[in-house]
């Protein structure tokens, strides 16, 4: 698009619709009464024209998967559901993230709905790290439990969920994180990403199986004639959890994860759980819940609690009805926030000088591999975030312990698979433990084999990271300053909502006037872009200080530069208008 070989941001402009696809959008357009720009939005994004109100209206009517169709889910289904009935004593173990605290809670909140309780148990992200030990589920049978619930966690753990059989107890695992062929030996192990799971559904997050195994469970209930002097339990209504975790675990909105995120933000818009309502109010959140809201501003909250030092304060908010306690814990988790803020700006400057360092030596480095003494383990999965969204390839970004290991996160670029590179190298004895999801991973590594560890990531990723480049940035079309208006933003919104695999609106707004530039808080910057026209919209850029984007802009003020960006919604003291939220820009007239 406008001739862009390469942007601010080192990628070619495209056009989002290929040219095939005209026809269908202009056929749901005049089929379905719809604007051309909406149309060609949703056919931008796979809509067909028997689909289009699947798009317009995800609903679970039509987009929930059969629980039954995921391996293990009717054998799991009906062991919970005999606990229930018998009243046995149940625990649940979760991820310390927002994936797994929404889990927990969803587990916790169903049990009470029947009149029940369970032992929950969270580990410490910083001495106990990922998934279930031997000591905990250990821990948890000698507390009584004789069914103990994996959530969003257990695949990989499978002598830490041996060592727990060995004294009686069931363990039901419900993950979402890629599986080797080998399963750990529980009573049930419920996971769309298990190698021999044919359900199609290896895109929901953890919270997603947990809701399917809840629906499951009620039908077996159900069944059994629980329900008939008493009300079903309100699956619906726990809909904002499923939301919540589904935005912050960055998984596809496509097909149920749409229809989860969609009617969960209509769930979260009531503010009938007590925590959200109070973590909403401690981050002083004004304006109608949305993704934007969800993913930047109450889950990096809930997660600050398990990155710096309280991990089971995120279950315990999203679980509670009791005010008093919600608001307790919302306020510790904004104040934990403020000191993860704090001390990722640190770390973030740190690593940003090691990543140019090592680019700098070796430009055609197909990963960043990072490492300090004094890191936060806590903090390194944002970190590597930041690094590969900056640098456009992996990272791995690792906090080095006093005892010579090293406990990281990587996070990767699309079509780059780095669960299964790093399940490869503990295979290859080369990490100690790891493992995750295509776009983002966890490792244990001992020091003594790093450059080994090196050599054999970059060994794996240098072909599937050449094939990314160049690197290109889909555009849904052009527009310009007095065409951004808040019609424009509610027409949009009909196709949302918008995430991975469900790309929010990306527009270009060509040869702008770059005006009233200034800095905020030493990373961001503000402007306003005037069109030919006179037409002006305001428009911000987070994190680009210092940055290609960031020079650009501040040796463009007063002149024209071509813009992209997605348009937001924005409230101020009650008024609302239209910002343009900048993802990258370019010199006029230039084709490279």
């Amino acid at each position: 698009m406008l001739g862009v070989e390469r942007s601010a941001r080192g990628r070619r402009w495209i056009e989002r619709l290929e040219a095939g696809r005209f026809h269908i959008a202009t056929a749901i357009s005049q089929a379905h009464g719809l604007p051309d720009l909406l149309g060609r939005v949703l056919a931008a994004r796979g809509a067909e024209l028997h689909s289009v109100e699947r798009f317009l209206d995800p609903s679970l009517k039509t987009l929930l998967p059969d629980p039954a169709r995921l391996q293990d889910m009717e054998r799991a289904a009906e062991r919970f559901a005999r606990a229930i009935r018998n009243g046995e004593k149940v625990a649940v173990f979760g991820d310390y993230d927002v994936d797994g605290a929404a889990s927990v809670a969803l587990v916790e909140r169903f049990l009470r709905a029947h009149g029940q309780s369970c032992i929950t148990y969270i580990p410490d992200r910083l001495t106990e790290g990922y998934g279930p030990s031997a000591g905990a589920l250990s821990g948890l049978v000698e507390e009584g439990a004789r069914l103990i619930l994996t959530v969003d966690c257990g695949t990989t753990g499978g002598a830490a969920i041996e060592a727990a059989n060995a004294p009686g107890a069931e363990i039901i695992v419900l993950d979402h994180h890629q599986a080797d062929e080998a399963l750990p030996p529980a009573f049930a192990v419920v996971n769309p990403n298990r190698q021999d799971d044919l359900s199609g559904q290896g895109h929901l997050a953890a919270a997603g199986v947990v809701f399917l195994f809840l629906v499951a469970t009620i039908g077996v209930l159900r069944r059994e004639g629980a329900y008939a002097g008493r009300p079903e339990p309100d699956l619906l209504g726990m809909l904002d959890l499923v939301a919540l975790a589904t935005v912050c675990d960055v998984v596809p909105l496509k097909d149920a994860n749409r229809a989860f995120v969609a009617k969960g933000l209509k769930v979260l818009r009531l503010r009938l759980n007590v925590g959200l309502r109070a973590l909403a109010d401690a981050a002083r959140l004004d304006e109608a819940p949305s993704t934007y809201s969800l993913g930047f501003i109450l889950g990096p909250r809930i997660n600050a609690g398990g990155r710096i030092g309280a991990s089971g304060l995120g279950a315990r908010l999203l679980a509670t009805d009791d005010e008093v306690e919600a608001r307790a814990i919302a306020g510790k988790l904004e104040a934990l926030n403020a000191e993860r803020k704090a001390i990722e700006a640190r770390m973030l400057e740190e690593a940003f000088a090691c990543a140019d360092a090592a680019i700098e030596d070796s430009p055609d480095l197909p990963l960043l591999f990072l490492g300090a003494k004094d890191w936060h383990k806590g903090l390194v999965g944002l970190v590597a975030g930041r690094i590969a969204d900056r640098f456009h390839r992996p990272a791995f970004v690792m906090a080095i312990e006093q005892d010579g290991t090293a406990t990281g996160s990587a996070r990767s670029l699309p079509s780059v698979d780095l669960g299964a590179v790093v399940r490869a190298a503990v295979q290859q004895g080369l990490f100690l433990k790891g493992g995750g999801h295509a776009m983002a991973a966890g490792f244990c590594l001992d020091l003594a084999k790093q450059d080994a560890a090196r050599a054999f990531l970059r060994e794996s990723l240098a072909g599937p990271v050449r094939a990314q480049s160049p690197a290109g940035s889909l555009q849904d079309g052009a527009l310009s300053a007095r065409g951004a208006t808040l019609e424009l933003i509610d027409l949009l919104e009909r196709a949302g909502p918008y995430g991975p695999g469900h790309p929010k609106p990306r527009f270009v707004f060509p040869a702008h006037r770059v005006t009233r530039l200034r800095t905020m808080a030493e990373a961001h910057l503000r402007c306003t872009l005037v069109a030919a026209d006179g037409g002006r919209i305001e428009a911000c850029a987070f994190r680009v200080a210092g940055t290609p984007l960031g020079d650009l802009f501040a040796s463009a003020e007063g002149g024209t530069l071509h813009v992209a960006g997605h348009l937001r919604r924005s409230v101020w003291q009650g008024r609302e208008s239209v910002e343009l939220m900048i993802e990258d820009a370019a010199l006029c007239g230039e084709a490279s």
